[in-house]
Order: structure tokens, then sequence, then C-alpha cells
């Protein structure tokens, strides 16, 4: 098959890892990861990723939480300029009790602190840019924690491809992770199947987005709505 015809590398991504291990301990989602990781860097994307858990990013849902209380926030000086900076978001972490590990809620709850935020055309920080996520761990639980991810990503104004989830959980119960050997996960065509589809999705997006300057910016402005302006919407209407 023919390499792909469209230039992606101005683009820029970033993965964030939400494991519960500190580097350098191994990390089976960063092994998934740098599967999607490789596959954007062979297209000329600009692809970061980062462990959450190492950065000392405090708990709350405002910019910066040393204005509420906490002595340091690594969240607004060292995370959040590479994800305000990237076109491509994706949200990645294992399973623990069949949900997102706390690390990942806690990357959401500071996401959504931004939110209030806009871009450069007066519309939420988030509109333009693309998400999805991946999952790994030894337990079910795949769709539902995506689904928990994908909700909240759309919901705070990114916008979300086809088939923007990816995972691998192997035989459900105590045994081998991603990385082990013998696990069949780095084999696993139905894992290495939904990884590329993902990762070939977000940039789909990301480039019409970009190329189209981003979503309308009609129907949407916080400011005009605030101002009386309502875009047509009429409750009187019967």
């Amino acid at each position: 098959m023919a390499d792909s015809p469209t230039d992606y590398s101005d683009l820029k991504a970033v993965y964030v890892n939400c494991t519960l291990k500190r580097s350098p301990e191994v990390s089976n989602t960063q092994g998934l990861m740098d599967r999607s990781i490789a596959l954007m860097r062979a297209q000329g994307v600009e692809a970061t990723s980062l462990r959450f858990i190492d950065h000392d990013v405090a708990t709350g849902v405002y910019p910066d939480m040393r204005e509420h209380g906490w002595e340091t926030d690594a969240w607004p000086d060292e995370v959040w300029p590479l994800i305000e900076a990237a076109e491509i978001l994706v949200v990645c972490g294992p399973l623990w009790l069949g949900d997102n590990a706390s690390v990942t809620r806690r990357l959401i709850e500071r996401l959504y602190a931004m939110s209030g935020l806009y871009n450069d055309k007066g519309q939420y920080i988030y509109y333009g840019k693309v998400g999805g996520t991946m999952i790994t761990g030894n337990e079910d639980g795949i769709k539902h924690a995506a689904m928990a991810n994908l909700y909240s990503l759309q919901h705070i104004g990114y916008t979300i491809p086809p088939a923007a989830d990816a995972g691998w959980i192997g035989e459900v119960g105590p045994g081998p992770s991603y990385l082990d050997p013998g696990s069949g996960g780095p084999e696993n065509d139905f894992t290495n199947r939904n990884t590329t589809f993902m990762t070939w999705n977000l940039m789909h997006l990301a480039r019409m987005l970009k190329d189209a300057g981003g979503i309308p910016a009609y129907g949407n402005l916080r400011k005009a709505w605030n101002d009386g302006e309502r875009f047509g919407f009429n409750p009187e209407y019967r």
C-alpha cells in the first residue's frame, strides 16, 4: 500500500500515561502507547509522552492549585503547556477494579479545570483539538473506562474521531501484563488493528480541523451568549 498522501508534520500530539508506577518502573500502558506514538512519528507528527505521576501535580479543579492552598503544583508550568500546544491528546492508563486508575481521573479533573479558558476565536479552549484514549490491564472494563474518558474529553470541547480507543487486557484475572514475555499483547491482531485505526483517525481528524480553521465560531461563543446573543434559539417557539 502506498504511503499516506497527507502531510501531518505540522501537528503535535501528547500522550499522557496515567500509570500508578513512577519512572523508571516498567509501564505496560507505555508499551501499548509506544506503538501508536511510533506510527504518528513515522508520519512526521511531533508526538510527546509524559508519565503524569512523575510530575508533582496537585489534586483539584482550578488552573493553579497553588492559589487554593497547595504548596506546589506542576500542572501550570510542566504539563498544561504541552497539552495546550497539541492538536491531539491521548489519555492512557490502566484498569483497576474495572475502572480508570485514580491518576487518570486526576488528569481529567485538571483538564476540566482549564475548560473555562478560551481559544483565539473566543471558543472554549479545547475546540478544534482531537482526543482519544488507550487502556491496559488484567481485568474487564476497557469499554467502560474508554467511555468515561471519551465522554469527558468531548464534554470539555475535544472532538472525538471514529474508533478513538484502543486497549489490551489479556485473560481476565491474574496473569501476564502487556509487556510480559508470552503475554500475546504485542502480537494481538485486535489490539494492533484498533491501535492503528485510532492513531490514523486522530491524525486525519486533526488534519481536517486544522485545515478548516477549527470548529466554526458561530453558535458556541460564551461571551456572545452572556451578552444576549441567542444564535437562533427561541424559547418561545412552539
